[in-house]
């Protein structure tokens, strides 16, 4: 097989690091700005903390960045539990009706998140569920469970049911089968599944939006609103803790189960 020409690698550097540098810049400069003591983010740069310390007592961006994490938590949770439990009916059992369903896990990834929100407002209203987190956790959880049914039935595409049937063989019931054999090796693919989840409640704007009520919202709402009243460098504040915390969990999490492989 020919071996691609050193110009051409040449190039697919050259291509790559200008694709990071078009994802990264931006967030290296809000999390300069963070730091600069000019609102209106004049240079040269004069360090300060006094944006972290302003973030301190803003309430609103706290309790909202608080809602967002809960919601993102119970999001994670609920629909890891049950997005595996569909996955493993999926690979496990023939019933009418499943390739249905599976092709039915993709319109709602594949819908705007616009014609979502409107829709489940609607619906929400009509059921006598309304607004509010309550409203909000179903609608996170709906969205986030094709994520995770997705994630973790490409796991389960490349397990051996032998090792289930050789673990009954030898005396194994079915709840230990699951625990030993079944999980341990699902577990990378239900992480990353859950990270998905909550990377999509905790970033989730258009329906929290929807399904927010007066003085109860997330951080994505918040940080909407703070913008269109007018832009402070608070924002860029809470953003680089969140960005920080969030790509920090993320770099452990992938070093721990090797997503990125041996090297």
């Amino acid at each position: 097989m020919k071996r691609p020409s050193h110009y051409l690698i040449t190039l697919s550097k050259v291509y790559l690091g200008l694709i990071l540098l078009f994802l990264y810049v931006p967030i290296v400069v809000m999390a300069v700005m963070s730091f600069n003591a000019s609102p209106l983010y004049a240079l040269p740069l004069e360090l300060t903390l006094d944006w972290y310390r302003s973030l301190a007592s803003n309430h609103k961006l706290i309790d909202a960045g608080i809602n967002s994490l809960k919601l993102a938590v119970m999001t994670t949770v609920i629909a890891s539990l049950l997005g595996t439990s569909a996955a493993l009916a999926f690979f496990r059992y023939e019933f009418p009706g499943k390739r249905l369903l599976q092709t039915l896990l993709y319109p709602p990834i594949a819908i705007p998140w616009l014609i979502i929100g409107t829709s489940m407002l609607i619906f929400f209203f009509w059921i006598g569920i309304g607004r509010g987190l309550h409203a909000m956790l179903l609608g996170h959880v709906a969205l986030a469970l094709p994520y995770v049914v997705i994630v973790v039935s490409a796991r389960l595409a490349g397990f051996d049911r032998t090792l289930e049937e050789a673990a009954r063989s030898l005396g194994a019931g079915p709840l230990q089968v699951l625990r030993y054999v079944t999980l341990p090796y699902l577990l990378p693919g239900v992480v990353a599944a859950a990270l998905f989840a909550f990377a999509v409640s905790f970033d989730q704007f258009v329906i929290s939006y929807f399904l927010a009520v007066p003085g109860v919202s997330t951080l994505p709402v918040e940080i909407y609103t703070a913008i269109r009243k007018g832009f402070t460098p608070e924002v860029n504040a809470i953003a680089t803790i969140v960005i920080s915390v969030s790509m920090v969990l993320l770099l452990a999490v992938a070093r721990l189960y090797k997503f990125g492989g041996d090297r």
